[in-house]
């Protein structure tokens, strides 16, 4: 069995300090800008959700939502088949709720990104117009649309057209710094625990796993599956604390191609932070919720996840394509902003609107256009929250930094 590589590097990190340290990176992450803050600090999203001007936010019919809708949760994103589609992206928050709650926290994203950029107040208000007509657009007409270039922007249409070239030495060159069958330690990958080490090893052994890695790519169903290596990684931001493992495996005998080796996502599954309807009816199993909203809200997504249990903790497998990327728009400048805010709420917009009937979307689209002014196109309750949230999440950014220079 290929074992990782070590390095010997003074970055890695045991499996009994990863606490210490992961806390660490994580403040460190948000510190970097207000941006960063609102991607990394869901919970003050939520909080918000609490108070009583949230009270007064329209209801839309409960469908499965983002619960965690910003623009690093947005990208392309390939089906087993290798086609590509702007789609969200991470699902940890999903719930059956409030459509309106995603499209408040895009536009906070959105904002919060303008403001990062330097661009004056009235950019922003012309992006939330944009960015609830390009929602509403797909609200018009039950067929779903194809999310290419069409109509992006030409900073997602980078993304997209990228992404779309990518093979499978990009994604090796990215995620493990090699396209030889070995996870290098180091920085972002940590050694495993002898727990589990054998938990993998027995995890990748079950018919589930097999059959989900073997039905990507027109694999053969009696492919031979056999982990090669993995490790511990240090992956994202407000997820940073739980369970993350990368996991190298070899299918059939030769591996020398992109059929013959890939990467799979283990990721803990946890309690959904964002509310969600009293009456939804939702997996009581935290793995199996993020699965179930993962094909509802994005079925390229979901069909290559499978949900399971690593040492008694709910966990969601996927194997990484290399079309699989981040937008990343921390500057922008006006044009962008407003193309990126329409074609990203359509995005969004698809993904509910698939889960209506055409009675529902009408009932919905009513609702929005309720409380417009004649001079501006931005529903009150829309302006009114994301207003608010800048602000908060900028007071709360500043503290933070504060705390963080305070202790380092």
């Amino acid at each position: 069995m290929i074992k990782a590589m070590n390095t010997q590097r003074n970055d890695i990190c045991k499996p009994e300090n990863r606490e210490v340290v992961l806390t660490k990176r994580r403040r460190l992450k948000m510190a970097r800008s207000a941006h960063a803050y609102v991607r990394g600090n869901t919970l003050k999203f939520y909080e918000w959700l609490g108070s009583s001007t949230a009270r007064t936010l329209p209801q839309g019919p409960p469908v499965w939502i983002c619960g965690d809708c910003h623009l690093g949760n947005l990208g392309p994103v390939a089906n087993a088949k290798g086609k590509v589609k702007i789609a969200i992206r991470d699902l940890d928050q999903t719930v059956v709720g409030n459509p309106a709650h995603d499209l408040i926290r895009l536009g906070l994203s959105l904002a919060t990104a303008i403001r990062g950029s330097d661009l004056p107040g009235v950019t922003t208000a012309l992006m939330l117009e944009q960015m609830i007509e390009g929602y509403e657009s797909q609200l018009i007409s039950s067929k779903e649309t194809h999310k290419g270039t069409g109509g992006a922007p030409a900073s997602v249409r980078d993304v997209l057209d990228r992404a779309v070239k990518r093979r499978w030495h990009h994604l090796a060159e990215e995620r493990i710094e090699d396209v030889t069958p070995v996870i290098p330690l180091g920085r972002c990958f940590w050694p495993l625990s002898k727990a589990e080490r054998s938990e993998i090893d027995q995890l990748f052994q079950a018919k589930d796993v097999r059959r989900l890695i073997t039905s990507l790519k027109d694999r053969e169903d009696d492919d031979r599956v056999k982990v090669l290596d993995a490790a511990y990684w240090m992956k994202g931001c407000s997820s940073l604390g739980r369970l993350r493992f990368a996991v190298l495996v070899g299918i059939g005998k030769k591996r020398k191609n992109d059929r013959g080796l890939c990467l799979i996502d283990i990721k803990e599954a946890v309690a959904a932070a964002a509310p969600h309807s009293a009456r939804s009816s939702m997996p009581r199993d935290h793995a199996q919720r993020v699965v179930e909203g993962a094909r509802q809200l994005s079925p390229y997504l979901g069909q290559r996840m499978l949900s399971s249990q690593f040492l008694r903790t709910p966990v969601v497998l996927r194997e990484l394509l290399p079309q699989d990327l981040k937008l990343e728009m921390d500057q922008l400048t006006r044009d962008q902003a407003i193309g990126a805010a329409r074609f990203l709420a359509s995005v969004v917009g698809e993904a509910h609107a698939r889960q209506m009937d055409s009675a529902k979307r009408q009932q919905w689209r009513r609702e929005l256009r309720r409380n417009r002014s004649k001079s501006l196109e931005v529903p009150s309750w829309l302006w009114t929250s994301v207003v608010q949230l800048v602000a908060s999440h900028e007071l709360a950014y500043l503290e933070h930094c504060r705390q963080y220079a305070i202790a380092t």
